[in-house]
């Protein structure tokens, strides 16, 4: 093959060049993407809050204890709206509580609903309860302590989470008993009763005007007196007439308490926390330091036992309905804690054992359905405190290492002669 010459190399790149640019300027523009602009994003707005169905107001004569360690409620310790009782697939429940506390009615009404059977076993004081509770497993499934039991009990990893999702009826308990200090957001517990330590007095055998724990020292009392077989209560009891801290921990204003109580001892008839109001009735006292409800009880049978609130302050409880660790049935204790959060239910623990009570609905359930007992609640002071009396109330808080000194107080108490 012949090699070409320059001059037909260079027409040729000439050419090239040429025909490249015409294409170029006869080719048309791409033209640039369109930007898209960003879809504006709207600010996050959280949806309103629905706040859960409450029950009225119980009216403002049922004054709302005020004393410390109750406090202001907080959402935590709300139920949400679509709370619903739990499935119960158990065929027993396992109470421990204490004797006189809850209705047979309501127990067998319990376990009518729930083809469940029921168990129930006693104790006489928080101590109690704690001991056993302490000393191994039991099958309990539901235990009703009082306050400073359930601060002590959760801190020692004894007590079961309560599952409020549960509890749809947990919103007929009133406000100022939610969310208490010894147990916050209810996290442990669920209010039952409360109540209060005073003077019970048969007014038609003891004509001297009673006005303080301190009278019951007066020697008219010899042999007639019934107290409550309550550490905390009695020897706080006599740590207020002294002067002292009901919860005081000083070994020295201990030892007063002892000696106090030493001396009232010719007075004491007995010691007894599950009926009191049996030796008022039976006339086998004529006075004691009793539990509230025990002399609503006795003054029912007999309106000349009164309720007299003492100038020391009286004393203050919670008890609480709590699940046990480690609970073989607590698919039925939670349902048996929100079944006796029915007004209903309520209404009878109110007319068997009227202690003061913690559910608003219920209360306005009873001035429906029966005004004469609305009428006897609201106006006797066991059931009803007035406002300042509450203010002046005692409450039991957990003493720590001296329960110990507190044991050995009572024990030597009780063996005195």
């Amino acid at each position: 093959m012949r090699k070409p010459t320059n001059l037909y190399l260079f027409t040729v790149a000439l050419l090239t060049v040429a025909s490249v640019l015409l294409a170029a300027c006869a080719a048309p523009a791409t033209p640039a993407p369109t930007p898209v602009p960003p879809t504006p994003v709207p600010p996050t707005v959280a949806p309103p809050t629905v706040a859960p169905t409450v029950a009225p107001t119980k009216p403002a004569a049922t004054a709302a204890p005020t004393v410390p360690p109750t406090v202001a409620p907080t959402a935590t310790s709300t139920p949400k709206p679509t709370a619903a009782p739990p499935v119960v697939t158990s065929k027993q429940l396992n109470i421990y509580a204490w004797s006189e506390y809850i209705p047979q009615e309501l127990l067998d009404a319990f376990a009518k609903e729930y083809k469940i059977k029921v168990n129930y076993d006693t104790y006489a004081s928080n101590e109690e309860l704690l001991a056993k509770l302490q000393a191994g497993k039991t099958d309990y499934d539901v235990i009703i302590p009082s306050d400073y039991t359930v601060g002590i009990m959760a801190a020692q990893n004894m007590l079961e989470p309560i599952d409020l999702d549960h509890l749809p009826n947990f919103v007929n308990v009133d406000d100022v008993f939610k969310n208490p200090s010894y147990d916050p957001g209810n996290k442990y517990s669920v209010p039952y009763q409360w109540g209060s330590v005073a003077i019970a007095v048969n007014t038609a055998k003891v004509t001297k005007p009673i006005a303080k724990f301190a009278d019951l020292w007066d020697p008219a009392f010899k042999n007639n007196l019934v107290v409550l077989d309550d550490e905390r209560e009695i020897i706080g009891m006599a740590l207020l007439v002294l002067g002292y801290d009901k919860n005081s921990t000083d070994p020295a204003q201990l030892e007063a308490a002892k000696q106090k109580l030493i001396a009232l001892k010719p007075n004491i008839k007995l010691y007894d926390s599950d009926s009191p109001k049996t030796a008022l009735l039976s006339g086998e006292a004529t006075a004691g330091v009793v539990w509230n409800g025990e002399a609503a009880l006795a003054h029912q049978e007999n309106p000349k036992i009164t309720y007299i609130l003492p100038d020391e302050g009286m004393g203050v409880w919670y008890d609480n309905m709590a699940i046990p660790k480690g609970a073989p049935h607590k698919d039925a204790a939670t349902a048996f804690i929100n079944f006796v959060l029915r007004p209903d239910m309520s209404i009878l623990i109110t007319k068997g054992f009227p202690y003061s009570s913690v559910n608003k609905a219920a209360l306005e359930l009873l001035k429906t359905q029966d005004p004469d007992a609305y009428k006897q609640y609201m106006d006797f002071p066991a059931t009803n405190p007035p406002a300042d009396a509450i203010k002046k109330g005692h409450i039991i808080i957990d003493v720590g290492d001296a329960t110990k000194l507190w044991d050995k107080v009572w024990t030597e108490v009780k063996g005195s002669k």
